[in-house]
């Protein structure tokens, strides 16, 4: 059971950097689905494209959910246990059940949750790949389009993250259960602890000029005026100059909640009633757009919209490095200390807690100030690398949570090399061991028990597999 959730938890990210092709063809082709087969007639000859190869009570899994699933994993380098062939449908089915339950137990995710996980997993999409831009030229689409993409697999995920809380929250260990259970254990089976780090840190987000935000309004502007003229189309206008990966949807976003967009966006498009007249402009985290009325449906709105983002000039990120370099200069003069010079941070997670970081453990739900190096972006890593504790790195460029460019500086607050564990030291990390295993084989159980009481069909194939969790084959 373990990982099971961090595994199936990023379906959604299958779906946003292996399965374009699958996710592509699917939008582009009409199916006729047989008990085993989905098929498209191309020239009146019927082509087999996927297959249903296990059914959990009335929920298919496709050939090719399995296949995202396995490319993912591979991309993560993740070992599936025992034959991959096996072990992902299994894993598939597993959470439907979670999501069976889920609905029968009325666990209920909000709009407001599902779109801040959205935010959450496309910042940390955007710090993998470097940049909004290179993100949405990866993808072939724009920000918005894969928010959307993503949305119901994030409600998936935390239905089943919510389901499986409500199954373990009475599991609980003592500080005598820990040590019985590490105490016959050879040192060298002990958990070896990795090193962890705690960090400061102050960003300054370079200024826009005046100027260049008057350009870009007056652009915009232009734009207006050339659709109110007749002489183009606001389509084509987004076509060309728009630098959002819409463009090449003539700027159309499809039916959007407004929860899935940026409240600032959402308040104007939603107040449009005429779809020939455009909008004022709207300046949003982004950049600054106009807006063109589509459609809407229900609590759905479909727009077109044109995005200009401002340039950052040279002298705008030099000026903010170079005030960040004489703020770290005078921490180390000591004329005052990291902790009062936070207050100039535009970060305004950190700003509140005197800089200091906090990391997000999905698989766990837990928050710590204590970062492993791989769980770092990696231009912090790469200053971490330089420093002793409570030094101060020199000002450095990086992508922030929120998907923007930014100037920061670091001070290494603390570093725990890495060791072998004890109870004296590490013993919440101990606990957290014996928990998790206390609550997994909670989880097991409750597994093998509802799929005593599940119908399951499954190819042939897959009938002499060595599954995980005893009941499937009936």
């Amino acid at each position: 059971m373990r990982k099971l959730f961090s595994i199936i938890g990023t379906v959604v990210l299958l779906a946003s950097f292996a399965s374009p092709a699958v996710s592509s063809f699917k939008e582009n082709n009409s199916f006729v689905a047989s008990s085993d087969t989905i098929i498209t007639s191309e020239e009146g000859a019927p082509n087999v494209i996927d297959e249903v190869i296990w059914v959990v009570g009335d929920e298919p899994i496709l050939k090719s959910d399995v296949e995202v699933m396995r490319i993912q994993g591979e991309a993560e380098g993740y070992k599936w246990k025992g034959n991959p062939d096996c072990a992902i449908p299994e894993q598939i089915a597993v959470q439907k059940l979670f999501l069976h339950q889920a609905g029968l137990d009325s666990i209920e995710v909000t709009e407001s949750e599902v779109t801040q996980e959205v935010e959450d997993r496309i910042n940390w999409m955007i710090q993998q790949t470097g940049s909004r831009e290179k993100l949405e030229e990866y993808r072939g689409m724009s920000l918005t389009q894969i928010r959307q993409e993503m949305r119901d697999d994030l409600r998936n995920q935390i239905l089943v993250q919510r389901m499986r809380q409500e199954l373990v929250k009475d599991v609980s260990v003592t500080p005598a259960d820990v040590r019985r259970y590490f105490q016959d254990l050879p040192q060298d089976s002990l958990p070896f602890v990795p090193t962890t780090v705690e960090l400061q840190i102050i960003t300054r987000q370079p200024r826009v000029e005046e100027e260049e935000v008057n350009r870009i309004k007056n652009q915009l502007r232009e734009y207006t005026e050339r659709v109110n003229n007749g002489e183009t189309t606001f389509a084509t206008l987004a076509r060309l100059y728009s630098e959002d990966g819409s463009a090449r949807a003539g700027g159309e976003l499809g039916y959007t909640p407004r929860a899935a967009l940026d409240p600032a966006f959402a308040s104007v498009a939603f107040g449009l009633t005429d779809p020939k007249k455009i909008s004022k402009i709207v300046e949003t985290e982004f950049g600054y757009h106009i807006i063109q009325l589509v459609d809407k449906s229900g609590d759905r709105i479909n727009v077109r919209h044109i995005l200009l983002k401002p340039r950052i000039s040279s002298e705008a990120v030099k000026a903010a490095s170079e005030r960040l370099d004489s703020l770290a200069q005078d921490i180390r003069d000591k004329k005052f200390t990291f902790d009062d010079a936070t207050y100039v941070s535009d970060d305004k997670d950190t700003r509140m807690n005197r800089g200091l970081m906090a990391f997000y453990n999905r698989e766990t739900g837990e928050r710590t100030s204590r970062f492993r190096m791989q769980d770092l972006p990696t231009e912090i890593a790469r200053e971490v690398e330089k420093l002793q504790v409570g030094e101060i790195s020199a000002p450095f460029q990086m992508v922030n949570d929120k998907g923007k460019n930014v100037c920061a500086i670091i001070k290494l607050k603390a570093r725990t090399e890495s060791h072998r564990a004890t109870i004296a030291e590490d013993f919440q990390i101990l606990k957290g061991i014996v928990l998790n295993k206390r609550r997994d084989q909670v989880i097991h159980d409750w597994v093998v028990n509802k799929i005593k009481n599940t119908y399951v069909r499954m190819n042939e194939r897959y009938r002499d597999c060595d599954f995980e969790y005893e009941g499937w084959v009936k």
